[in-house]
């Protein structure tokens, strides 16, 4: 595993290589999900990307104390610093797309453009149904495969209704389940922290992506996103909370036109 150590925390990261003429990408994930999640969006990229996980997520230990989305968005931008990237695009996909908002404001000079994937305001937002984040509140989905199949649909919506299947690959793709003191870890940030006050200090032409069938996190709160971020574009597809990684193709093509211009 490759591992750096920001602030007195070790941090597991991976970067694949891509072309060198485009900026950087760098991938932000949802909560409890190490980043082989995304590994989907990686093949379907031509650039070089980066991928990191979160502490008490993956390989990175909890540490003894938590953290904010302000002091995590600090310690990856420390990350970049060491690995030698100036300017990243960043996208970030449900939880991370919190981190991403966090980060493109609090760092924009190495924010050059900004994607947001099935994400919301924080806890000032729009709710998705009782029942589906009830079931939010344990990361069991994570170190089961079998039972994350068994209530894709309910929990994701989209064709995770029908292809079930794939979200245990993904699940069982990961080098080992986040532990329990990271996820409350992230549960806890989350808690406490809303993109409200600050939307319209995100200067960054902004991409924000949104599915019709979100239990989670619903379209309503892409459109808020969209109208309060002063450069953004919104894009509605067919589709749940995880299409950005059970249809990775069909998406990863808005993406990539979007950074391209």
């Amino acid at each position: 595993m490759n591992t750096l150590t920001v602030a007195g925390r070790r941090i597991r990261y991976d970067v694949r290589t891509g072309d060198s003429r485009r900026t950087p990408l760098l991938l932000c994930c949802g909560i409890g999900a190490g980043f082989e999640v995304l590994q989907p969006v990686v093949e379907a990229l031509d650039r070089t990307v980066i991928r990191f996980d979160v502490p008490g997520v993956g390989g990175s230990p909890a540490g003894l104390l938590p953290y904010s989305f302000a002091t995590l968005a600090w310690a990856v931008d420390r990350m970049l610093a060491q690995l030698g990237y100036d300017q990243v695009d960043v996208l970030g996909l449900s939880w991370g797309g919190a981190l991403a908002q966090q980060l493109a404001v609090q760092h924009r000079r190495r924010v050059r453009r900004l994607v947001l994937v099935s994400t919301g305001t924080g806890i000032l937002m729009v709710p998705g149904r009782p029942s589906t984040l009830l079931r939010m509140l344990t990361p069991r989905r994570f170190r089961d495969p079998e039972y994350a199949a068994g209530v894709a649909g309910l929990l994701y919506g989209g064709s995770a209704r029908q292809h079930a299947d794939d979200i245990r690959t993904v699940f069982r793709n990961q080098v080992r389940a986040g532990s329990l003191r990271g996820y409350l870890y992230q549960l806890a940030a989350g808690a406490c922290w809303t993109s409200l006050p600050f939307l319209g200090l995100i200067r960054q032409p902004t991409l924000v992506l949104t599915g019709d069938d979100d239990p989670i996190i619903p379209v309503v709160n892409g459109r808020i996103l969209a109208r309060l971020i002063p450069h953004a574009e919104l894009h509605i597809y067919r589709g749940g909370h995880v299409e950005l990684v059970t249809e990775a193709p069909a998406l990863v093509s808005v993406i990539t036109r979007f950074l391209s211009r």
